[in-house]
């Protein structure tokens, strides 16, 4: 008989009954039933219920085994009475009659939270003692299902032709919209490598040098602050490029991969195929490039019809309003806790009108309506006699972003949104070049290694500002999982391009000197993007925060509380890398 186990903790049922077996695991429960004690032993695979019932000195034994110390028990396998039957695990029918029990390995401090309820400890605790904390059914099966999206999403691009290829972590700093992680050098005194904030310009590269498909689970690492779905300083992406390839290619195996993901791992409806929303309609109707699309509720643009009005709150402004069905019984209160909202989001207040039987509005700004722009208003929304419309004023760019905030909010606090359901969308169409508020000159939209619509010749002829990319992200629920890009594969283009961001070309030259020097050896035109994993596990699994679906994460002030991380060095350390701190 093996030392430790012959079975897990979830491999034992009816078959096995008479059979003598040793699990091992770790003590979860104890139930002193005076002349019987239970005890619940978990692993990896489940629990299993072991029985003492005869021996004085096992039960003796048995009740000073602290939970959570792990034990190896040797038994026979018996059938659980019928009242006793437990058909929520998987060994729920079976029980084991110990005849031995040895401890492997002892607690000996006291548990800083119950593992079993270890969601409503303290998050600083669970971070700092993770170890524990993966215990938790919850979480432990959150990192198996991550690993399990992993190799299917590995087996997917396999079987589409893609080569894994990694690439490297220590790299050169280079301007990807984020801070870099610096690592200094010792044999290079004052110089530094970067760890990559993606791999952009290698897997360019290996398109440059000849290969077709190329894909990673890549880590990622970025000095960004925290959020629900965003990991502190590293994360991970299906890193893929395609070589002679449309933005339709990238499409067509992005959107078969997600779809089959997500249809393998959840029961949940997938839409298929995936909306597309131009930038500028996604802005126009959701507020954000980032539209959750399981709520009904539209924005529509009313700043024509209030555009030579006297009332103040709308006098030059752009305006934008939302219509929302059957919201008019709604109390007072309701309306009040709203305009609370937006005013805390910034706003200057949120008008809202309901709309009578006879198409007449009421409600605070009623009188500052005229007929016609009521008449305007109801075509516009195609509102119902019920129906709420509530109104955004303000500059265009905030009027466009509290709209979104306010539509998101209302979707939720009126229980709008579609359930049981990912709603993907690509948003395509973004601008290539747009205004930076403070300085007023013409920068990169989005990624600057994008192709322009239009080549060369728009560049050359349209307003910069005007100028279309083929970039696009790809949404689900309201949660971005990945931008990407048709590449700028044309050396000239692209001086031209960053000639109208302002970059000189001695600046590509310095900033991206691997990828221009590549550029001038027959490059192919080549298009990629790079969906985030621990995006997808977090969806998938259906939690509202990324640390629950990574093993090790960091806190949200990019402190690793488990190993002390960002942590001082020693002098000499310091000196080997030419560093001295001020």
């Amino acid at each position: 008989m093996h030392e430790y186990r012959t079975h897990n903790c979830g491999a034992l049922n009816l078959e096995n009954v008479g059979e003598t077996v040793r699990i091992a695991g770790w003590v979860q429960n104890i139930r002193d039933h005076g002349g019987l004690i239970f005890i619940d032993i978990r692993d990896h695979y489940g629990i299993t219920q072991v029985v003492i019932s005869e021996s004085d000195e096992l039960k003796e034994f048995a009740v000073k085994v602290s939970r959570e110390s792990t034990v190896s028990v040797t038994g026979q396998v018996c059938k659980r009475p019928e009242e006793t039957i437990n058909v929520s695990i998987t060994t729920g029918y079976i029980e084991i009659k110990a005849e031995s029990i040895k401890i492997l390995g002892k607690v000996s401090k006291p548990l800083p939270f119950e593992v079993y309820s270890a969601n409503e400890a303290r998050e600083d605790l669970r971070l700092k003692y993770r170890f524990l904390d993966l215990r938790n059914d919850r979480l432990h099966n959150n990192i198996i299902l991550r690993s399990k999206i992993i190799q299917s999403i590995r087996k997917k691009m396999i079987d589409h032709n893609f080569l894994e290829v990694q690439t490297p972590i220590l790299t050169s700093s280079s301007p990807e919209g984020a801070r870099d992680y610096l690592v200094p050098s010792r044999v290079h005194p004052g110089k530094f490598y970067a760890l990559p904030q993606a791999p952009q310009q290698f897997k360019q590269l290996l398109m440059v040098s000849g290969f077709d498909k190329y894909f990673q689970i890549a880590p990622c690492f970025r000095d960004e602050d925290a959020r629900a779905d965003r990991s502190p300083g590293e994360f991970y992406q299906l890193d893929l490029e395609m070589a002679f390839a449309t933005q339709e290619d990238v499409f067509a195996v992005v959107e078969k991969v997600l779809y089959e993901v997500f249809s393998e791992f959840t029961s949940q409806k997938v839409n298929q195929p995936f909306i597309r929303l131009p930038f500028k309609e996604a802005m126009l109707r959701y507020g954000t490039d980032k539209p959750d699309l399981r709520n009904p509720l539209i924005i529509h643009d009313a700043s024509a019809v209030f555009a030579g009005t006297d009332f103040n709150a709308f006098k030059n402004k752009t305006v934008r309003v939302i219509a929302v069905p059957d919201c008019g019984a709604k109390p007072r209160s309701f309306f009040d806790s709203m305009e609370a909202f937006a005013t805390e989001l910034g706003a200057k207040g949120l008008a809202w009108l309901k709309v009578n039987d006879d198409l007449s509005f009421t409600g605070p700004v009623a009188k500052f309506i005229s007929e016609e722009a009521r008449n305007q208003l109801i075509q516009i929304t195609d509102s119902k006699p019920g129906g709420v419309i509530f109104f955004i004023a303000d500059q265009l760019k905030t009027a466009v972003k509290l709209a979104g905030q306010i539509r998101d909010e209302l979707g939720k606090r009126l229980d709008l949104l579609e359930k049981d359901v990912y709603k993907f969308c690509w948003i395509v169409d973004f601008p290539m070049f747009e205004l930076d508020p403070e300085t007023n000159k013409i920068e990169f939209s989005h990624n600057p290694f994008s192709m322009p619509q239009g080549g060369m010749d728009a560049l050359m002829n349209k307003d910069p500002l005007e100028i279309l990319a083929f970039q696009y992200d790809i949404v689900c629920n309201g949660v971005e999982l990945s931008s990407g890009a048709v590449r700028n594969h044309d050396p000239e283009i692209m001086v031209k391009a960053f000639e109208i961001a302002g970059y000189s070309f001695d600046d590509i030259q310095n900033k991206f000197p691997a990828l221009f020097n590549a550029f001038q050896y027959g490059p192919p035109p080549h298009a990629g993007i790079a969906p985030g994993i621990d995006r997808i596990v977090m969806l998938i699994a259906n939690e509202p925060n990324i640390r629950e679906v990574i093993a090790f994460p960091m806190n949200s002030k990019a402190q690793d509380l488990l190993m002390g991380a960002p942590s001082e060095v020693t002098a000499k350390q310091l000196r080997e890398v030419h560093i001295k701190l001020a």
